[in-house]
């Protein structure tokens, strides 16, 4: 239990949190990766480079001193972040380092306004959210040795690799130990380990695309390329491209995630999909077409029919189940791309396209953070509840709403 004056030391706080919350997490990370670079193995430095996750961690940092008297309130955050941290395979022991951190980048940010009375506040209320933490991620490592029969890495199998469009493919994994799989809930994400560049092992976090219950796992990987220079290219997702194939082994921990199919068996669902965010609505796509009867619309928002995942799959799945509509939203589209009145369209997605859907259902958003914070303007806009809407954002958790 929080002491009441260490509540009002942290809640004084806010407002400075709200101004140099970013300077404070810069500072955190640099001094961690100094003083602890064991730890660095457990963060994306293209997220580090470009800055998302230092604005994640300052904007959730500046959540938790506004609600730390109202716990409730964090609880879609601390079941977010603590799904990541055990598909990262974080430990009790990691903690320490955190918080030692963290009060070393407050000192360093505070200087001589950095007095006893906020140090100790802050040590006390990091620690209660570092108790949370543990106790959620021990209960998810339970889970997944009794969902799943592991916990950890274990060795996958790559048996096949496809191309799903010209910037993404997907390959098919198989447990090395020939024990079978347990169905992973639609939505949810993998964590793959391997050694892309020396010795150390690098982690990503990749959605499953591929229906529960398969024999398989199957990870569809975009090719991340720097798009404004200095941003480096995807160090992993190149690897998996030019390096990775059939017979290949890859360490893997567990599904893990909360972004999963959780509407009414009796509600239509729309999903919006954004380039490489098909990859878990796909899952549930087909979740729902096995599972239930009610209308399943996906918006598949591509460049163009090059950079278009899935369509083969896509267009068995329409052609064999009547209550499954696609329509394929082309921001570019090239000459051979063909465009139909109803199946296809050119732009963005725009009020007209949101208005003509079934707004009742309940919406699964996946995609680049700059489209779902425009598809949440035009749904909350149509008068969609956010009870209705459910979100993924790849990489740190930004927020969406302006």
């Amino acid at each position: 239990m929080i002491k009441p004056q260490t509540l009002q030391v942290i809640k004084a706080t806010v407002p400075v949190l709200k101004t140099h919350g970013e300077a404070l997490t810069r500072l955190f990370y640099q001094r961690m990766f100094e003083n602890n670079p064991e730890v660095k193995a457990y963060f994306n430095q293209a997220h580090q480079h470009s800055g998302s996750q230092q604005q994640a961690l300052a904007t959730a940092i500046c959540a938790y001193a506004e609600n730390i008297d109202n716990p409730e309130a964090l609880s879609a955050a601390v079941e977010l972040i603590a799904q990541k941290h055990a598909s990262l395979g974080i430990k009790p022991e990691h903690y320490p380092i955190v918080g030692q951190n963290l009060l070393l980048a407050i000192k360093e940010l505070l200087g001589d306004d950095a007095s006893d009375d906020i140090i100790d506040a802050w040590a006390e209320a990091y620690q209660a959210l570092a108790e949370i933490f543990i106790e959620r991620e021990k209960q998810i490592y339970t889970e997944h040795e009794v969902q799943h029969g592991w916990q950890g890495f274990k060795q996958f199998e790559v048996i096949r690799r496809e191309k799903s469009s010209e910037v993404i493919t997907s390959f098919y994994l198989q447990p090395a130990d020939g024990q079978p799989l347990a169905a992973h809930q639609a939505g949810q994400y993998i964590t793959v380990k391997l050694k892309a560049d020396g010795p150390e092992h690098t982690m990503r976090q990749y959605s499953l695309s591929n229906p529960p219950g398969k024999d398989y796992y199957r990870i569809s990987v975009k090719r991340e390329t720097g798009s404004e220079k200095p941003q480096p290219d995807g160090l992993v997702s190149n690897f998996l491209h030019d390096k990775v194939k059939p017979g290949d082994l890859l360490w893997l921990a567990p599904p893990c995630g909360e972004f999963t199919l959780q509407s009414p068996v009796d509600k239509p669902v729309v999903m919006i999909a954004g380039g490489v965010g098909i990859t878990p609505l796909l899952s549930m796509l087909h979740q729902h077409l096995t599972d239930r009867s009610q209308r399943v619309t996906l918006i598949q928002a591509t460049i163009n029919g090059q950079t278009r995942a899935f369509k083969q799959e896509l267009d068995r799945l329409e052609k064999q189940y009547s209550e499954f509509d696609c329509h394929v939203r082309y921001s570019q589209p090239s000459d051979e791309d063909k465009i139909t009145d109803n199946h296809d369209s050119e732009g963005l997605i725009d009020a007209a396209l949101i208005n003509s859907l079934d707004l009742t259902a309940d919406f699964y958003l996946c995609g680049p953070p700059a489209m779902m914070r425009h598809c949440l303007t035009l749904l909350n806009n149509a008068g969609v509840t956010s009870e209705q809407i459910h979100l993924e954002a790849f990489g740190p958790a930004l927020p969406l709403a302006s």
